[in-house]
């Protein structure tokens, strides 16, 4: 009380401008503590507020942010790779006369006709070979569907493998197939329709040896049928046909309606009456008769378009085609291997059913057939006329496969 009442008697005694400094000191000081306790208060309400804020923003742009990283590796490009040492130089791979020649070991192909015999048609102008050759034997089987009798023929054709190669021409919807170990696995060639008596039958032997010609290795080409078998062992038919000097093609003019009334004076001037000749259709040809065959186009086009109606080109083009290629008719036999019976007449030849089949029947095909006649092999008289036979139907498989060791020795 003492100090309040001194004070007030200062203050009352001091002057009155020292009061007013002092009242405006003291508001000045109130002023700055209201102004610092708002900034105070705006600031917490400013760090609330931020703090809140922030949280909600941290969980979006962590969202965010995964989202562009995976964008970011998905596509930005890969890290460059660093380029490996340079391989050494590797060694050109030269391919030898062998590569060429080598034979297709799928014979099925996507040529057509004319592109199949254009290029059967290449052939060497030098004849002798600069390596050795082992000749085989085409054996081309012209049938309808699936080959009846071939169980006996792959006894036949058992253990020679390197000698010889198999061609069947059937009709496109055939589609039975013969087992991997069969020597007939595989060995259809590219086929179409095949009609009896129609010129496309001819077609059908051009497609087989044009096939059968891309093998360099084929020397000798025989044509068969489905019903046809063999009536020796396949080494007595392979050493008759690779040693012999000439082709077997039956090749004879012929009177009457059946032989010269088949030919039409619409083939003049290539094809002359005195050209026309005869023979059976089942062949056995050298390799440079079957490059005639296939690449004529001087007579098998008069052939195609007008024999029909009976003709049957089958029987009269090739035996026409070697009697006017002088050169190739002198090198031909004029008589063919495959024995037919054709004494009982008519358009077609005998068929031989089971009970029909016995040692007897056989012995006599493999001795000239029963006929009186001289056969010649190589100029030599022989009484090996025939190396196959037919027509047998497949009711003789059983006795064929029974009397083939001790009658046909295989």
């Amino acid at each position: 009380m003492k100090n309040l009442k001194e004070q007030s008697s200062f203050l009352s005694s001091s002057s009155p401008s020292l009061v007013a400094k002092l009242l405006n000191a003291q508001y000045h000081h109130f002023l700055n503590l209201i102004s610092f306790s708002l900034i105070l208060c705006c600031g917490i309400i400013i760090g609330i507020l931020l703090h809140s804020s922030l949280q909600d923003i941290s969980s979006t742009s962590s969202l965010n942010i995964q989202r562009i990283s995976q964008l970011f590796l998905v596509s930005s490009p890969p890290p460059p790779t660093i380029p490996s040492p340079p391989s050494p130089p590797s060694k050109p791979v030269h391919v030898g006369l062998k590569g060429f020649l080598r034979s297709p070991k799928k014979i099925m192909h996507d040529m057509e006709d004319e592109e199949l015999l254009w290029r059967a048609s290449m052939a060497p102008k030098i004849r002798s070979y600069p390596f050795y050759r082992t000749p085989k034997v085409a054996f081309m089987f012209l049938t309808k569907g699936y080959l009846p009798l071939a169980p006996l023929w792959e006894k036949f054709f058992r253990g020679h493998e390197d000698l010889f190669n198999i061609y069947v021409h059937s009709y496109p919807s055939n589609n039975e197939s013969y087992p991997e170990g069969s020597v007939f696995h595989g060995r259809q060639i590219p086929s179409k329709r095949v009609d009896w008596g129609y010129v496309n039958m001819v077609e059908a032997e051009q497609r087989l040896l044009a096939n059968a010609l891309l093998d360099i290795s084929n020397e000798r080409f025989v044509l068969l049928s489905e019903s046809c078998i063999p009536l020796f062992n396949f080494t007595t038919v392979y050493s008759y046909l690779t040693t012999s000097t000439q082709t077997h093609v039956e090749s004879y003019d012929q009177l009457g309606g059946v032989g010269r009334g088949r030919y039409s004076p619409e083939m003049k001037p290539r094809v002359q009456l005195r050209h026309w000749r005869k023979g059976s259709q089942w062949f056995e040809l050298d390799r440079a008769m079957a490059l005639e065959i296939i690449s004529d186009t001087t007579y098998w086009p008069l052939f195609y378009r007008y024999c029909h109606h009976g003709c049957y080109a089958d029987e009269h083009y090739i035996p026409t085609l070697l009697n006017i290629k002088s050169s190739l008719g002198r090198r031909n036999s004029n008589r063919t291997l495959t024995w037919v019976d054709w004494t009982n007449g008519g358009p077609h030849p005998t068929r031989f059913i089971r009970y029909e089949v016995t040692e007897e029947l056989l012995v006599k095909l493999r001795n000239g057939g029963g006929e009186d006649r001289q056969c010649y092999h190589n100029g030599e008289k022989t009484n090996v006329c025939y190396l196959f036979a037919r027509k047998f139907l497949p009711t003789a498989l059983g006795r064929l496969l029974r009397l083939a060791p001790s009658v046909l020795y295989f």
